[in-house]
């Protein structure tokens, strides 16, 4: 059995992917770092319905933290798949953007990517299989008011999702990114009501967490091992 990595994975979107992760067979590793009790509710329903599943806690943004965690799980064999999918927002029109926010935005999403992914690819490449799959955002394609620190973090990763293709393209792994526009979740409640999507959106709704979780399994299943390198958007004709 593959195990899969899903980092944020107590979120709404993380958890969607753990849970269409565990139904597709995979051995699901629910990583948190504050969220210890969610993750653990979301593992026991998994166990429950008699899928494969543990939590890991850890900061990705604490090098040290984050090895000896995956030290650990890699003692029990190699990782084929990460969803590179923790990540931060923290706001602010550019002249009033504080140091601080622009370093913790990027620390999570452009450092914890390298901190995750990096430790587990030779073991990865050892297989000669596997999936990492990056959550970025519709913000680093099209830019947005406000998010100037958010956008430079996942246009990185676009650029790093690219490099890292073509890396690793001949050892049987594949690198893609996931570009999700607005979708339901608590956060994107408190910044979107219904006339904002409305004006936004072409299919003016919001996406489901599911919906985007449908398209890291298709990235992560055999069907998809010749997609690599790949930018793909999910954001309801956004872009």
């Amino acid at each position: 059995m593959k195990r899969a990595l899903i980092t944020g994975g107590s979120g709404a979107i993380g958890a969607a992917i753990c849970r269409r992760l565990a139904r597709d067979g995979f051995h699901v590793v629910i990583h948190t770092h504050r969220q210890r009790e969610t993750a653990e509710a979301l593992c026991a329903e998994l166990v429950k319905a008699g899928n494969a599943a543990e939590v890991t806690q850890f900061d990705v943004t604490d090098a040290d933290a984050a090895r000896a965690a995956l030290d650990g799980l890699l003692e029990q064999g190699p990782i084929q798949v990460v969803v590179n999918n923790a990540g931060i927002h923290d706001d602010a029109v550019f002249p009033g953007l504080r140091p601080e926010q622009w370093h913790r935005v990027i620390d999570v999403s452009l450092h914890g990517f390298f901190n995750v992914t990096q430790p587990l690819t030779l073991p990865m490449i050892r297989t000669r299989w596997g999936r990492i799959i990056n959550l970025t955002s519709v913000a680093a394609l099209t830019g947005n008011r406000g998010q100037t620190n958010y956008a430079a973090a996942k246009g990185a990763l676009h650029s790093a999702t690219k490099s890292l293709a073509l890396e690793l393209a001949s050892r049987g792994i594949t690198v893609n990114a996931i570009a999700p526009g607005i979708i339901e979740s608590e956060m994107s409640k408190d910044t979107f009501d219904a006339e904002a999507i409305a004006r936004l959106v072409p299919m003016k709704r919001a996406g489901k967490p599911e919906e985007v979780a449908g398209l890291v399994a298709y990235l992560a299943s055999e069907e998809a091992g010749y997609i690599t390198g790949q930018i793909l958007s999910i954001n309801g004709g956004m872009v």
